[in-house]
C-alpha cells in the first residue's frame, strides 16, 4: 500500500474507529522526508474528513447508538463523552477545533456536532485546519528535532528515540485518559 493510500486510510480509521493517531505514521515520514510527509498530511486530512462526516452523520440520524460505539473505543469514558457533549454545548463547531488540539479524539467532537445540529458545512470548515494544524504541526517539529538536534543519529537511531517517544505518550495517555 502506497504513502498516499495508508494516510487516508489512517486518517479515516482514526476518525472512526481507530486509537492511535495518524500523527504516528506522518512523524516517522518526517525522519526521512518532510516534504513527502506534508503531503501525507493532506492525504491524510483527506481521510479524516471522510471519517468525520460519516461520524457526523451516524450523530445526527442516531446520537445514542454513535454514543454508546464511542463508549467501546479504548481511552473513551462516558466522563469523557459528556465533556466533549458539554464543550459543544457552550462552545458550538469551536470545540471541534480546540478540543482535539487538547487531546479529545475528533470522532467524540463529529458525533456531538451531529447530533447537536451544528451547521454540516461549518463543522467541516472548522475540521481542516483543526485536523492539518496539528498534523504539520508534529511533521514539522519532528522533523525539525531530527534534522537540527539529532544531527548525529542515523535514520535508524532517529526512529528508534521516535518509536521511545510514541510509546511513552500512548503509556501516559492510555494511563490518564
Amino acid at each position: 500500500m502506497g504513502v498516499k493510500l495508508l494516510a487516508i486510510a489512517w486518517g479515516l480509521a482514526e476518525a472512526t474507529v481507530f486509537f492511535i493517531v495518524p500523527d504516528v505514521l506522518l512523524t516517522y515520514l518526517a525522519l526521512k522526508d518532510p516534504r513527502r510527509a506534508t503531503k501525507a498530511c493532506i492525504w491524510t486530512l483527506v481521510g479524516a474528513l471522510v471519517g468525520g462526516t460519516a461520524m457526523f452523520c451516524w450523530g445526527h440520524y442516531d446520537p445514542k447508538g454513535a454514543e454508546g460505539f464511542l463508549a467501546q473505543v479504548p481511552a473513551i469514558d462516558e466522563e469523557l463523552l459528556n465533556k466533549v457533549e458539554q464543550q459543544i454545548d457552550d462552545d458550538g463547531v469551536k470545540a471541534t477545533f480546540f478540543g482535539p488540539m487538547a487531546g479529545r479524539p475528533y470522532k467524540i467532537y463529529a458525533v456531538y456536532a451531529g447530533a447537536k445540529d451544528i451547521s454540516f458545512p461549518s463543522f467541516l470548515l472548522v475540521s481542516i485546519p483543526a485536523r492539518l494544524l496539528r498534523f504539520i504541526l508534529l511533521t514539522w517539529i519532528t522533523w525539525w528535532v531530527a534534522s537540527k538536534l539529532l544531527t548525529k543519529l542515523q535514520t535508524r537511531q532517529k526512529a528508534f528515540v521516535l518509536t521511545a517517544v510514541w510509546i511513552a505518550f500512548y503509556s501516559w495517555y492510555f494511563a490518564t485518559m
